[in-house]
């Protein structure tokens, strides 16, 4: 199910309002801001493939911004691929600036200061991932950020026509199948970042990698389930249970911590619903494998400092305390199959 966000049935004084509003609700906090002659005009179309959320932004021309005070007010941590459609752009971040043409993406990270300047009306593509999908430490995301990709160049241009068939095919698959297709996708993008870095990615690290890989895919579609264990895991990879430890020590974490992890921004992503199509939070503890509410209620507070409830009341007032507006219900927000 697509969720498309348009200004087109929203009154012209009230637009850029609604449209920052809308890409604080689809992206991360950021300050938007625009020029031009006439009503502004934008749309946003998001689908979700596995662990990627795929969103279409179809807008006039503007200037997107994060800083370091919305990155402080802000728990999420995404590098996003934006790959042009139509227009020109630019990605800034890291002291770099990478040129957008259509048919040539950028990377950017969320957890560190970045503009996206778009000087005529555009069309991106932007694949939102968690920076926890990834094997590359952070000081290597931080060397590839603001670096255009994708114009003939080696592994880099392969990734044009796969995002582009993972985009237009976004809502087409099962979740299982959408699952193995988001991994493999964050799989390639790993390894066109590590062509680009120089890095080499054969071997037995590879090796170790690949399995972790689909221990891990098999871990995100099953994350709902409370059998869900470091056994049950070792079992279906046909590994013991010491083995898998070390593979998730080698990324400085445990299997059960990352699959509680795993578990909690899944629950938090669904408390963060506008109220109108939010789970009540027993429904959205069980669907994601906690048994206890008691202990999923614990487990949410040591991780973000709130109880479950709390964090909804927070969400009902955080966009709109920092933008001064909540988005309209005029019916501008539609989901289509």
């Amino acid at each position: 199910m697509a969720v498309v966000l348009s200004t087109s049935s929203v009154p012209p004084g009230e637009r850029l309002a609604y449209w920052q509003a809308a890409v604080w609700q689809t992206f991360v906090p950021s300050d938007v801001t625009t020029s031009k002659d006439g009503p502004f005009s934008g749309a946003v179309a998001s689908d979700r493939l596995g662990c990627l959320r795929i969103t279409t932004v179809d807008s006039d021309r503007q200037l997107v911004r994060r800083n370091r005070r919305l990155i402080a007010r802000d728990q999420d941590e995404y590098l996003l691929v934006g790959l042009q459609r139509r227009g020109t752009g630019a990605v800034v971040q890291d002291g770099r600036t990478a040129p957008l043409e259509p048919g040539t993406f950028a990377l950017y990270d969320t957890t560190r200061p970045y503009t996206l300047e778009f000087p005529d009306r555009f069309q991106l593509l932007v694949f939102q991932i968690p920076r926890s999908a990834f094997e590359l430490p952070g000081l290597d995301l931080g060397r590839i950020t603001g670096v255009s990709m994708g114009a003939d160049e080696g592994l880099s241009a392969m990734m044009v026509p796969v995002l582009s068939t993972l985009a237009a095919e976004a809502g087409a698959h099962r979740s299982e199948i959408g699952e193995m297709l988001a991994r493999n996708a964050v799989d390639l993008l790993t390894t066109v970042i590590a062509e680009r870095l120089g890095r080499d990615v054969a071997g037995t690290d590879a090796s170790h990698r690949t399995l972790l890989l689909r221990i891990r895919a098999f871990a995100e579609s099953h994350l709902g389930d409370p059998e869900l264990s470091p056994e049950a895991i070792a079992a279906a990879h046909h590994i013991s249970v010491r083995h898998l430890q070390r593979l998730f020590q080698a990324e400085g974490t445990t299997v059960g911590g990352w699959i509680r992890r795993r578990r909690l921004e899944e629950c938090r992503r669904e408390l963060d619903r506008p109220r109108r199509s939010r789970p009540a939070v027993a429904a959205v503890a069980h669907r994601w494998g906690f048994v206890s509410p008691a202990h999923f209620s614990r487990a949410f507070r040591a991780a973000y400092g709130l109880s479950p409830r709390e964090w909804q009341k927070q969400a009902d007032g955080r966009d709109a305390a920092a933008v001064s507006l909540r988005l309209p219900d005029r019916g501008a927000e539609e989901t289509i199959s």
